[in-house]
């Protein structure tokens, strides 16, 4: 068991898993922030409206949330692997259409094809992955690849306004879909092959106690909270940072000061999971989820005076992007601290099914209050989620204390 518990700590730190960091910062970039980096360029070419354009990212997120509990039952079953590989091959694909489309259907259907690449291969796949092959030393392997995936929009912003700017939009689509297939797919391809072959076998799930209602309602109570939680903060992430370049731009900001507020998030989220790196076991997941709710908090009322200085968007981007880097860390451990660890993916895949959702709702929902209430209605409903979230964390507290 302890040559077992080694050989786990130092996959978990080895080539492999920089190497599936590498493949996630890429695909984020190319099949996740193409829209937030280039939806200056769509507006002006073909020139459809903020709500037709968020039609196509927030179908993908829909049908990604759908996919969700499928996606984490395969990886409980150990095809984790190939959805990596299948992902970004479909990815690849599905960008080098969306460079030719002159139809809003052709638009609504390149995204449809996204949101399948996007179930396959992102984030969650990805953890619920490595959780399964290399257990409690997961964790160090999910700091290591949040830490390098956060430059994903560092890379994507100032990429896509160059390639917008130059050769133009489609290039840069294209562009993005050899970077997909060249780089992701070889990436995956070792990272997924070097875990599998070298890790022990997978842990195996606990049997559950039998006969226990109060248990089985205990749990559901507390998945819904979980899935509040969650979902709020995804939400309130999303509708905002899709469009944070217009909205700072609106504020008073030049577009390239406001690409690159928006290319920052990034090592704001590197910054937190440095944090958490350092601090280890010294800040407990409910904890460290709360902290980064008030940062949130914090971050909405600073946007609201973005243009009173540049001071309050520097606020706006370090404290959301921290906080909501270091999100993609603690949710896994909170999920598996509640649920507990067997059966991860399918569980996970239970409670991103609805954030996911809120995701994909998220650009459509920003793009309308936007449109026809003005971004104070946005910041009023970004922090009614955030309340939401805080609530619901704080019950889940209470009903662990009482369990």
């Amino acid at each position: 068991m302890t040559n077992e518990i080694s050989l786990r700590d130092r996959l978990a730190r080895g080539p492999a898993v920089w190497a599936l960091a590498a493949s996630m910062t890429l695909i984020y970039s190319t099949i996740y922030y193409n829209y937030s980096g280039l939806i200056l360029f769509w507006l002006e070419d073909p020139g459809w409206s903020k709500v037709l354009l968020a039609a196509g990212p927030m179908l993908a997120q829909l049908i990604a949330a759908l996919m969700a509990p499928f996606c984490g039952r395969q990886v409980d079953q150990g095809r984790g692997p190939e959805m990596l590989l299948f992902g970004p091959v479909l990815g690849a694909i599905a960008l080098t259409a969306l460079a030719f489309i002159t139809e809003p259907w052709q638009w609504i259907a390149v995204w449809a094809v996204i949101g399948v690449a996007q179930a396959l291969c992102f984030y969650e796949v990805g953890f619920a992955f490595l959780i399964r092959r290399l257990g409690p030393a997961a964790r160090a392997a999910i700091i290591r690849v949040t830490l390098v995936a956060g430059f994903a929009s560092t890379i994507a912003f100032p990429t896509y306004a160059a390639l917008g700017n130059g050769p133009g939009w489609r290039l840069a689509t294209l562009w993005a879909a050899a970077l997909t297939l060249l780089l992701v797919v070889p990436l995956n391809a070792y990272a997924t092959r070097t875990i599998r072959r070298h890790a022990p076998p997978p842990l195996q799930s606990a049997a559950a106690p039998a006969g226990e209602a109060s248990t089985a309602q205990s749990s559901r109570r507390a998945m819904i909270l979980l899935i509040l939680v969650s979902a709020s903060c995804s939400m309130n992430h999303w509708m905002i940072v899709t469009y944070i370049v217009p909205i700072l731009v609106a504020k008073g900001y030049s577009t390239a000061l406001a690409v690159t507020m928006g290319a920052c998030l990034g090592p704001a989220q590197v910054l937190s999971r440095l944090g958490l790196m350092w601090a280890g076991n010294r800040i407990s997941n409910p904890r460290g989820v709360m902290i980064l709710l008030c940062l949130m908090l914090l971050a909405s009322a600073a946007l609201v005076a973005a243009s009173a200085g540049l001071v309050f968007a520097v606020i706006y981007v370090a404290c959301q992007g921290a906080a909501f880097g270091a999100m993609t860390i603690l949710r896994p451990g909170l999920i598996a601290d509640v649920m507990g660890p067997e059966n991860y993916g399918s569980n996970a895949g239970k409670i991103l099914m609805p954030t996911l959702f809120a995701g994909a709702m998220a650009p459509m929902i920003g793009a309308i209050m936007l449109e026809n209430m003005g971004f104070e209605a946005l910041a009023l409903l970004s922090i009614l989620l955030l309340c939401t979230a805080l609530f619901s964390l704080h019950r889940l507290k209470l009903s662990a204390r009482q369990g």
